[in-house]
């Protein structure tokens, strides 16, 4: 049957064929439109799925705390008022999505880093955590982009985080023992939220979204968290890791002529991500281990006298810096043991290391200098 199926589709394909164009040509004009097809459909179910998950975060939120969202039935914030003031000022949809609609401006229950303000008016609160809410619209078909994937589970995250907020200061009752019952949505948010921050790196827009910061704080604010954080980690830690040798990455191959911009923003995501004590020994122990093998890379190609990636060395340095920095922030916080971090990376990088300074630093001077301030710290007394 399957071989009749398919000689009776290549007659088919001959007869119905156009003038001018051969059997073959056809057969591959068919194969792209269906595949065409094909990638409409899976991308309509991409949407279709965010919108679910989007239905779920609301539903956990109303689990979590009752009061929180039917706050927003009381007040004048709800979708359908929300949609009346979008007819009469229509700029104002534009401007909240070009901020993930996380208002930064005064009147805001976060400031610019995303770290939750002080709670001087309960009601106000709820009410504005309610407006965050209602500000993520349903997903349109024909008009989702990037931003509008980030959007969802950027505000539920937040949500969350402000609900806890309340409900340590006792403004807000919350049952977080629901996060057992149903903990995939919060790591499958977490997980989208990682996904499309990758996206927006590895294409970066200029001015950089205020999003991107706002979405990396509030990381580290979940993972900070000690009713939240054990949800974020069990599930999300491989893929935390993962971000940071994607953002890694980005510095090392990004070879576009303008890109220190870009890089300038992702380093400062790095730093963020390595303020946080569960976050930073791992992410010293990567960058030990990228600038451990450029510099031997670089010392073989010298020993050999081959050629080097120029585009490479010139970024390594961001990543030396950040290094750096970490490590000095290491060695200020003497509350933090030092024998948590890195001792398989730290052992490694320092093997040699002299070495590799002896014969670097005649012809990559700048760079040896930074070797050599790295060793210093990872050999400080502080550091023992």
């Amino acid at each position: 049957y399957l071989k009749i199926s398919k000689l009776a589709l290549a007659f088919a394909i001959i007869h119905s064929k156009p003038p001018g164009k051969s059997s073959k040509e056809y057969t591959e004009y068919l194969a792209r439109a269906v595949s065409e097809q094909d990638f409409g459909w899976k991308w309509k179910v991409e949407v279709l799925e965010a919108e679910v998950l989007r239905l779920q975060q609301e539903l956990l939120l109303n689990r979590i705390s009752p009061r929180f969202c039917l706050e927003k039935r009381k007040q004048d914030t709800s979708a359908e008022t929300l949609l009346g003031r979008e007819s009469i000022h229509p700029t104002s949809y534009s401007s909240q999505l070009e901020d993930s609609g996380c208002d930064a401006c005064n009147d805001s229950a976060f400031d610019s880093l995303g770290i939750a303000s002080d709670f001087h008016q309960s009601e106000h609160n709820v009410n504005t955590s309610e407006y965050w809410l209602d500000r993520v619209p349903p997903l349109n078909l024909c008009h989702a982009s990037k931003e509008q994937s980030l959007t969802a589970p950027l505000h539920f995250l937040q949500c969350l985080l402000e609900i806890r907020k309340l409900s340590e200061g006792g403004i807000l009752q919350a049952d977080f023992s629901e996060l057992e019952n149903d903990s995939f949505t919060i790591s499958n948010s977490v997980s989208q939220l990682l996904d499309g921050l990758t996206v927006f790196y590895n294409s970066p827009k200029f001015p950089a979204p205020s999003f991107l910061t706002e979405g990396v704080c509030v990381l580290i604010r979940l993972i900070t968290d000690t009713k939240l954080s054990n949800h974020v980690l069990k599930k999300c830690f491989k893929k935390m890791e993962e971000f940071k040798k994607n953002l890694i990455q980005i510095i090392l191959r990004n070879r576009s002529v303008n890109r220190f911009q870009a890089l300038h923003s992702v380093s400062q995501t790095l730093g963020l991500l390595g303020r946080n004590n569960i976050l930073r020994n791992s992410l010293i122990s990567l960058l030990l281990s990228e600038v451990r093998q450029f510099a031997e890379q670089l010392l073989q190609a010298q020993q050999v006298q081959s050629v080097y990636d120029i585009t490479q060395y010139e970024n390594i340095f961001l990543l030396c810096m950040i290094l750096e920095q970490l490590l000095q922030n290491e060695t200020e916080e003497s509350n933090i043991s030092s024998s948590d971090y890195g001792g398989e990376e730290k052992i490694k990088f320092l093997k040699n290391l002299d070495q590799i300074i002896l014969h670097l630093s005649d012809e990559f001077p700048l760079f040896s200098l930074y070797l050599w301030r790295v060793s210093v710290l990872l050999n400080s007394g502080q550091m023992q």
